[in-house]
């Protein structure tokens, strides 16, 4: 399946049905008065969050989704039927927004998760609602209210515990490929990865969700490159692994490059917790690797890991290196929150 990260859709709520004007006419009954019933409501618009969806491609071939307008109303007191809603069924993590694609409709983060995009017209009140005792014979009616439409943008950001981050080629997919059973394209040339990759990864009886995301160059804040799109999909991580090739010209500069360009493309990025990973340990000697990883503290890289997924050597340690990160981080989310007495 193509993966598809946004899209642009129009929608439309359905319009209410309009209210009857009528009268009771029986033999017998020569004052039966109004009974023009109501129309019915137009039919919403209904985003839904689902479990086994990762794309948006659905949404590139159908673009316009019409709700059903109201039936109207009839004689007898009969009210119109209601129209049929729409329902959107989106990968968890979907964020909708408006035309300008700065304001945030919703936000769809769990399975189940519903919200209405657009709500449908109310039905018109038919004559018989607007009988009283000083107007008998009331003669108009309400036509049915408006539907809502509007153009929104799909914008998926993938939910996972882990981001996997790094320059091109420095051994992400690789590293992905060894600890789950995804199986994204590897080769030795630049930006193999074209589109985030997810894999579920087990250590100690624990799992979590890993993503990979195409390789980040210097500018990719700014759309250089293809990291820019992307980063939106570790936004929502809960740790980040930076990989850095140890065979790379200047292994420092590079996690210092990734740095800045988390910090300048925003959305918590750069505060979020970090382990570097030093990798292709299998390529080089093993005091270089130690005096790697020495420089890379000294820059204020923090926790680092010396690991090589064609050995294994160090990946064990790192997986459980993540996992208590991610670990203390849903503890903290499934903690109650306190809630402020109120005081008047």
């Amino acid at each position: 399946m193509k993966f598809l990260d946004q899209a642009k859709i129009y929608m439309r709520s359905g319009n209410g049905g309009p209210g009857s004007v009528s009268f009771r006419r029986e033999a017998h009954v020569p004052f039966g008065g109004p009974d023009g019933g109501d129309g019915g409501h137009g039919g919403d618009v209904v985003a839904v969050a689902v479990n086994g969806l990762n794309t948006l491609i659905d949404y590139r071939y159908q673009q316009h989704f019409k709700a059903n307008s109201g039936r109207p109303g009839a004689g007898r007191d009969r009210s119109g039927a209601s129209g049929k809603d729409v329902t959107l069924r989106l990968p968890i993590g979907t964020q909708i927004l408006s035309d300008d694609q700065q304001t945030v409709l919703a936000d769809l983060t769990y399975e189940g998760q519903s919200i209405i995009l657009a709500k449908g017209g109310i039905g018109g009140k038919g004559n018989a609602f607007f009988k009283s005792s000083t107007n008998r014979a009331p003669r108009k009616s309400q036509p049915g209210e408006t539907g809502r439409e509007m153009w929104v943008w799909l914008r998926l950001k993938l939910i996972a515990d882990a981001g996997l981050l790094g320059m091109p080629n420095a051994g992400k997919s690789a590293f992905l490929s060894a600890v789950s059973a995804a199986r994204p394209k590897i080769a030795d040339y630049p930006f193999t990865t074209l589109h985030p990759n997810l894999g579920v990864v087990g250590i100690d009886s624990k799992e979590f969700v890993m993503a990979d995301i195409p390789g980040l160059i210097e500018g990719a804040h700014e759309g250089i490159g293809l990291g820019h799109r992307f980063l939106g999909h570790v936004e929502r991580c809960r740790i980040l692994l930076h990989l850095v090739d140890a065979t790379g010209t200047d292994p420092v500069a590079s996690w210092q490059i990734l740095r800045q360009e988390l910090k300048a493309y925003g959305g918590g990025l750069y505060d979020k917790p970090e382990i570097v990973g030093l990798t292709k340990l299998d390529a080089i000697p093993a005091d270089y690797a130690d005096e790697l990883a020495a420089e890379l503290r000294a820059a204020g890289a923090g926790q680092v890991m010396c690991l090589s997924t064609v050995t294994g050597s160090g990946v064990t340690d790192t997986l459980r290196q993540l996992i208590s990160v991610i670990e203390i981080s849903r503890a903290k989310d499934a903690a109650p929150q306190e809630v402020e007495p109120w005081s008047p």
